[in-house]
């Protein structure tokens, strides 16, 4: 059985005679991420690739700069808690936190309300290159397929998928993605994310951290996320479905003349 399912028994209703069925769902449980000794945060999340979650979360916070700050990463037994010891010693766990509109409640430490530089990027791809990275996204859901209920995010140039991840919060996602490119030195800036979830002002902010001038999703964008990402030049590609898609921001990076 795919990782973060668990098997379940239910009654199938479909016009026909009820059946009980062997079936399954996705797993969901608690996980908190202690920084220097002190809880920082606790998700609802699927409880895998947690070491992933949390270095991904303290980059996109802007706790740390690199895998380099880590003195000592150690996942509990019971697989529920991400102790991490930074080489700083003097870390203070930042007092103000926002609960977002992510899936679960999403938190994050930062000020939107912040002044940011808009990313410098020229990439550019063409609306076939993101139908096609959003066909990959779909087929590489691997737990998707099997029990549904999963979100799932891509990180990719505009013909490869490098990175993919599921996870039932769509920002933890994004988390993870990034976790898993500071393990593997894979560069985020100047990619395109791909999400199978709703994009909010927390995505935005963290694709921003990431340095992705592209983000896509299959569903909608919220008003401050289009705001943010008109203000930091990032592009907004929402309803991406085969050959069917809206942008609502810089779209000169999709329809740019001479996009292959």
């Amino acid at each position: 059985m795919t990782t973060g399912i668990k098997p379940a028994t239910y009654i199938s209703v479909n016009g026909r005679a009820p059946q009980t069925i062997d079936g399954a769902v996705v797993e969901e449980a608690l996980a908190c991420i202690s920084v220097n000794g002190q809880e920082l945060a606790t998700f609802m999340c699927s409880p895998y690739n947690l070491d992933k979650l949390a270095l991904g979360f303290l980059y996109n916070e802007g706790l740390i700069q690199s895998r380099n700050d880590i003195r000592h990463l150690h996942l509990s037994k019971a697989r529920t808690c991400v102790d991490i010891w930074l080489h700083d010693a003097e870390f203070e766990r930042p007092q103000r936190a926002i609960v977002t509109a992510g899936c679960g409640c999403g938190v994050t430490f930062d000020d939107l309300s912040q002044k940011h530089e808009p990313l410098d990027s020229d990439l550019t791809a063409s609306p076939q290159q993101l139908s096609e990275l959003m066909r990959q996204l779909h087929l590489g859901a691997e737990t998707y397929q099997e029990v549904r209920g999963i979100h799932t995010a891509v990180l990719a140039t505009h013909d490869q998928v490098l990175i993919q991840v599921e996870d039932i919060g769509r920002h933890n996602c994004l988390d993870k993605l990034v976790g898993t490119a500071l393990q593997e030195n894979i560069v985020t800036q100047d990619r395109i994310l791909l999400s199978s979830g709703r994009i909010s002002s927390e995505m935005i902010n963290k694709a921003r951290r990431m340095g992705i001038p592209i983000i896509c999703s299959r569903t909608s964008p919220t008003s401050l996320s289009v705001a943010l990402a008109e203000s930091w030049n990032i592009t907004i590609v929402a309803y991406l479905r085969q050959d069917r898609m809206r942008i609502y921001t810089h779209p000169e990076r999709i329809l740019k003349t001479g996009n292959p």
